[in-house]
């Protein structure tokens, strides 16, 4: 059966739920910010495939591999469990390890030319880019989350590179920024978040706070517990420390 010719195919903003792939060759295809809940795949061929993301089940040939990955992930990073606190002295001990783990990740890109902390590594954000995403979540889920700042972004914050214009919000990718300036703005907004932890109670963690006013991110009337914000931080500040990390590797392989 003959194929139509598709290759370097781009779509972009494309609802495509319940579609069917019938005979569908995705070879080299790079998927970035896609949606895959409920897929099924059968009849298929994987190999040299690299996933990165947020797996909540995902099951190959009858077992569920998520909490396989999640159990690896927890032994080859023992501080990994931390950022999953359940009490306010565990949010205060996982932003304690939070930020010397930084520390460190930030004294090795010193290592290399200012150049390079600008230059992407397959497609992904620089490492000045994610010191400045990182700024975004802080004020987005702590600012104006946990403290009802309805509008606690520096103009150089960089939300995700998908996200819908919203008034108000900074989303210039591209916008010029020496490592001195990212960093100013990440350990602002790394103290903002220090000052809520170190004030923390466990009576208050599920106390929810005032609807959301404005626009922004999170939207505009939800209603937000200092957990739900403080655990969505965390995560964040770990996965991307380990992209950062992975990144500069990469890099430092190029000098």
């Amino acid at each position: 059966m003959d194929f139509e010719d598709r290759q370097r195919s781009a779509l972009e903003n494309v609802d495509m739920t319940g579609s069917l792939f019938t005979r569908v060759d995705f070879t080299g295809s790079r998927f970035r910010a896609v949606a895959l809940h409920g897929v099924v795949m059968r009849d298929i061929e994987v190999s040299d495939t690299t996933i990165d993301g947020e797996i909540g089940s995902l099951v190959v040939n009858g077992v569920d591999v998520a909490p396989l990955v999640e159990a690896e992930l927890d032994r080859r990073h023992p501080e990994r469990p931390l950022f999953r606190p359940t009490a306010a002295d565990g949010f205060r001990a996982a932003w304690d390890v939070n930020e010397r783990l930084w520390a460190d990740t930030v004294a090795r890109a010193r290592l290399l030319p200012d150049g390079q902390l600008h230059e992407s590594v397959g497609g992904e954000w620089s490492f000045v880019q994610t010191l400045r995403h990182l700024a975004f979540v802080s004020e987005s889920w702590v600012g104006r989350g946990v403290l009802g700042d309805p509008s606690p972004w520096h103009p150089l914050s960089l939300p995700w590179d998908q996200m819908e214009f919203r008034d108000g919000v900074p989303h210039d990718r591209d916008a010029p920024a020496t490592l001195d300036d990212a960093l100013a703005l990440r350990l602002e907004a790394m103290a903002l978040v220090r000052s809520v932890v170190d004030g923390l109670t466990d009576d208050q963690l599920d106390v929810p706070g005032e609807p959301l006013v404005g626009p922004g991110w999170p939207d505009e009337g939800e209603v937000l517990s200092p957990r739900q914000c403080l655990r969505v931080v965390l995560n964040e500040e770990w996965w991307h420390r380990r992209y950062a990390e992975r990144d500069l590797t990469v890099l430092e392989e190029l000098r």
